[in-house]
């Protein structure tokens, strides 16, 4: 039925339906969950985006299924920033790329502009992201218009796969030896305000040029190829660290040489260069990638050289392996059930009873020895394993207050937690809602991680209470 908005006597302004609007220009909304992977979308979200069942894609791994395969990173990389940003900040993201309603191997492809902001918490990773989806044409439509955008039939370089291939084959040995080379990672500088102040054409534009002037100095059996939105990949053959200094100075001299002249006006280009020696810092095309980004972060931070080679100095490179044994260790003790809980009594002043028991979590390791906390949590945070350890815990808890009907327990779960539903889900789940467990627990949430992200804190605390948690506040005012 259609709506008819007409002014009254008095001359008042018609009432302007912001869903209207919204269906009107192709546009709905969401809020995405990084820590739980949940995303809550407008009402109107299933209309425009092809009439689908939003209802299925209430995960970002199955909105993402729904991507362009060959855009489906770059978005990921985009709405987060592909980099730890500043802790408690937010960054502004604009991206487009094809969605696919009917999926992969479906016939329907939508052209779609996203823009939001994306938040971080205490440490600086990426913790919420929310903005607008608007379907800007249909497949055919905006291929014509943004050709090199799409897949770089025009210019003379690879895709992602093709370039990781190229890697990998240099990396295969050959009479037991790998050949010698290096792998550069060549980061377009600014592409995101390029995008905003002059527009995705001019951005467009820019990582065509950049594209075709890099093409002009790789030679030979070398290779060139798209790695991300706005990261090209090098892969030299038989060179050594002088010679990747030489090209890397090469390619910023012809990418830099003059300005990329767009429909928009004159934009000037700028990269930097992150590089990784093969196979001597790298024997594998995931350690080729992953050093190649932590060099082109570093070469980021030194803005007058913008060139960074990997540098496994003993320290990091200890440390690094120090960590990832620490996290194959915490797996196979969550798979073996060597987690455990260690009790702290705590008392009222001027007395002696306890009036709850603190749960330390703790690592047994299997000759028998006990790790504490503070040796394999924070590691655990870092890798992203610190939920899989809340659940472990809060199951011996629950154990344990049904086998002390009258003991009261605290524990402690990290910030990941806090925004999870899965946590709440699971006590809900093991407690069987049953309020004589519930009420005799505490669950002490870090103040630091309180703060990062207060909706969805407020949100997890009424979570707690209306299942007859008591929540306590740790570390407050502490850093």
């Amino acid at each position: 039925m259609t709506k008819t908005n007409t002014a009254d006597a008095a001359g008042e302004q018609p009432h302007i339906q912001v869903a209207d609007v919204l269906d009107c220009i192709r546009t709905t909304a969401y809020r995405w969950d990084l820590g739980s992977d949940r995303i809550d979308w407008a009402k109107n979200a299933g209309a425009v985006l092809g009439e689908i069942d939003i209802a299925a894609l209430r995960r970002g791994r199955a909105f993402a299924l729904q991507i362009e395969p060959m855009h489906a990173a770059d978005r990921y990389d985009g709405v987060t920033g592909n980099v730890q940003a500043a802790p408690n900040a937010s960054h502004p993201y604009a991206l487009q790329y094809r969605f696919l309603p009917d999926g992969k191997r479906g016939k329907t492809a939508l052209w779609v502009e996203e823009r939001g902001v994306c938040t971080t918490d205490y440490k600086g990773a990426p913790v919420q992201a929310q903005g607008t989806l608007r379907v800007t044409g249909d497949r055919r439509q905006r291929t014509r218009s943004q050709g090199a955008r799409g897949d770089h039939e025009s210019l003379r370089f690879s895709n992602r796969a093709e370039l990781t291939g190229t890697l990998a084959k240099l990396l295969s040995t050959h009479g037991g030896r790998a050949e010698k080379g290096a792998f550069l990672l060549v980061g377009v500088n600014d592409l995101t305000r390029i995008n905003e102040i002059y527009g995705y054409d001019a951005g467009d534009k820019v990582i065509a040029i950049v594209g075709q002037r890099l093409a002009s100095t790789v030679l030979g059996q070398d290779c060139l190829g798209r790695f991300s939105s706005n990261k090209f990949g090098i892969v030299l053959h038989g060179c050594d660290a002088k010679d990747v200094a030489a090209v890397a100075r090469s390619t910023m001299a012809a990418v830099e040489r003059d300005v990329v002249s767009t429909s928009a006006g004159a934009v000037a280009a700028t990269i930097v260069v992150g590089a990784v020696l093969l196979p001597a810092d790298a024997d594998t095309t995931q350690d080729a990638i992953g050093r190649a980004l932590q060099a082109i972060d570093m070469a980021r931070v030194g803005p007058k050289e913008r060139l960074y080679c990997y540098d496994p100095t003993a320290p990091r490179e200890a440390e690094r392996k120090s960590n990832f044994a620490i996290a194959d260790e915490v797996i196979r003790a969550l798979n073996d059930r060597r987690i455990m809980i260690a009790l702290q009594p705590v008392v009222n002043v001027g007395g002696h009873d306890p009036e709850f028991y603190q749960c330390l979590v703790r690592l047994r390791l299997p000759d028998g020895a006990v790790l504490d906390a503070s040796e394999f949590v924070p590691v655990a945070e870092e890798l992203g394993l610190s939920k899989l350890i809340d659940h472990r815990a809060l199951e011996l808890v629950i154990e344990l207050l049904r086998a002390t009907p009258n003991r009261k327990l605290a524990l402690n779960v990290s910030a990941l937690s806090t925004t999870d539903g899965h946590w709440v889900d699971a006590l809900e789940a093991l407690t069987g809602k049953d309020r004589g467990l519930t009420e005799r627990l505490i669950v002490q949430i870090a103040g630091s991680a309180a703060i990062s992200d207060m909706e969805a804190t407020a949100a997890f605390v009424s979570a707690l209470k209306n299942a007859g948690c008591k929540v306590a506040l740790d570390n407050f005012g502490a850093g």
